[in-house]
């Protein structure tokens, strides 16, 4: 197998730049976590420190993933797709329900959620897969019949935890490195047809709750006290923050506990209710430059794995970002996909850690590899 070797330009040419920015948004995260849990006085362990936990965690699959050649972990991404489906079924089978979902796998004092990891998995598969069938030419629909399958299985999984957010999230990866590569316009005419004629179909298939998160965000005045409550209390909150905020540890929505869900999917109306439009705008600045210096990496690999996995790990950022910033400002569903580095979670931080250690991984080698 081929590591990387430890010669001076690896430090000389070490991304600290890609570094800096993900352990100072990772910082701005635990900070928040503790402003919302503060008033939390009958929690057993505060949510601040298991964060510290998992971040800590984190940082040792982060430089897993940077020592070894990524160029070894793409042999091994369809071994890696296997052991993830198998967790994902095993979730259906022995996972732990909350909430009216079963999406956790609980191993002693660790519980793991192998959608979270899916999306990881998601991206060194397809990057395999493009990898293994380069084309000069845009695909045609026949020959992304297998990236569908490759999809669609994960996709079904996750599905039924019940978890749509992580299901559209998948889909959403999977489109995004599709165009990347160039898809023939007839077959994305078609592609996109035929998912207009599953809207109906789709919508059968949604639970009850689903169906009325969507409703919802049509109009969230339609149930105040209900479904919509979740949308305007996070518009309450982040208005009330004004310019410069209200202060640390200051957020009455915050701190009455008006807030559902304040450290995980709404963690961003807790920071601008406390830090204002300036507070909110530095945080979303920091979120964006690592988007793009992602992408930057992208651009310089020397190779296309390379840049299909610096382009794909910067998709995943990109698009929970967007996503979660149209949900806490009412102008998308609320789906339950976590801000990256902000939200609470163990799985998600692991996760997105450790596909940080791959471009970092990507991003050295650009200077080592020959071509």
């Amino acid at each position: 197998m081929i590591f990387l070797k430890f010669d001076r330009r690896i430090f000389q040419h070490f991304d600290w730049t890609l570094l800096g920015l993900v352990l100072a948004i990772c910082g701005i995260g635990v900070v928040n976590i503790y402003s919302s849990g503060v008033s939390q006085v009958d929690s057993v362990a505060p949510l601040y420190l298991k964060q510290l936990q998992w971040i800590l965690v984190g940082l040792v699959f982060m430089v897993i993933m940077f020592l070894i050649d990524y160029r070894v972990i793409n042999e091994f991404a369809y071994v890696i797709y296997g052991a993830t489906l198998v967790l994902l079924v095993a979730v259906m089978v022995f996972g732990h329900a909350s909430h009216g979902a079963q999406r956790w796998l609980v191993f002693g004092p660790i519980t793991v959620q192998p959608s979270e990891l899916a999306k990881l998995m998601l991206i060194l598969v397809l990057a395999r897969y493009f990898d293994d069938h380069k084309s000069m030419e845009p695909y045609k629909l026949r020959e992304l019949l297998i990236p569908m399958v490759l999809v669609a299985v994960p996709f079904v999984l996750v599905l039924k935890q019940p978890d749509l957010g992580t299901g559209l999230m998948l889909v959403i990866i999977a489109a995004s490195i599709a165009l990347f590569m160039g898809v023939n316009w007839k077959s994305l005419l078609i592609a996109f047809g035929a998912f207009l004629c599953m809207i109906p179909l789709a919508w059968h298939f949604l639970k009850d709750y689903q169906k009325e998160r969507l409703l919802t965000f049509l109009a969230p005045e339609r149930d105040p006290l209900g479904t919509g409550y979740h949308i305007l209390q996070s518009m309450i909150a982040i208005g009330s923050g004004g310019f410069f905020g209200k202060g640390f540890l200051k957020g009455s929505q915050t701190q009455l506990k008006f807030l559902p869900e304040q450290q995980t999917d709404f963690v961003f109306s807790v920071f601008a209710e406390e830090w204002g439009f300036v507070g909110g705008m530095i945080l979303l600045s920091m979120l964006l430059s690592l988007i793009v210096w992602g992408l930057k990496i992208a651009l310089h690999s020397k190779d296309l794995l390379g840049t299909m996995l610096a382009f794909g790990i910067s998709a995943l950022i990109a698009w929970q970002v967007i996503i979660n910033m149209g949900m806490v400002l009412g102008l998308l569903p609320v789906v339950g996909i976590p801000l990256p580095f902000m939200s609470y979670g163990g799985s998600a931080m692991v996760t997105l850690l450790a596909a940080v250690g791959l471009l970092m991984n990507v991003s050295v080698r650009r200077f080592i590899l020959q071509r």
